[in-house]
């Protein structure tokens, strides 16, 4: 199970908690593509306990589109490093 929670003070922020899976980022890519915002973008990935490969190179193309990750756990951050020579 995904939950998606939006705040905005300046920044926009989504907290993510739950399972983010390929199906997920489907989702989580129409809400951060329907946001028009002149602040940045971010995910909070604190309560994030499940992800697959497809929602690594998700978040890596986030992060190249100027998205924030914060909170990221290691072992998510570690995958997006590992995973960072390989194309997108």
């Amino acid at each position: 199970m995904l939950k998606i929670q939006r705040t905005a003070n300046g920044d926009v922020v989504f907290t993510v908690s739950g399972r983010l899976v390929a199906d997920n980022a489907i989702e989580l890519s129409a809400v951060l593509a329907a946001e028009s915002t002149g602040g940045a973008l971010v995910l909070d990935l604190k309560d994030l306990v499940l992800v697959d490969r497809d929602t690594v190179r998700f978040l890596r193309a986030c992060e190249g589109n100027g998205i924030t990750l914060r909170n990221c756990p290691p072992y998510i951050r570690a995958w997006i490093t590992r995973d960072g020579d390989q194309p997108l």
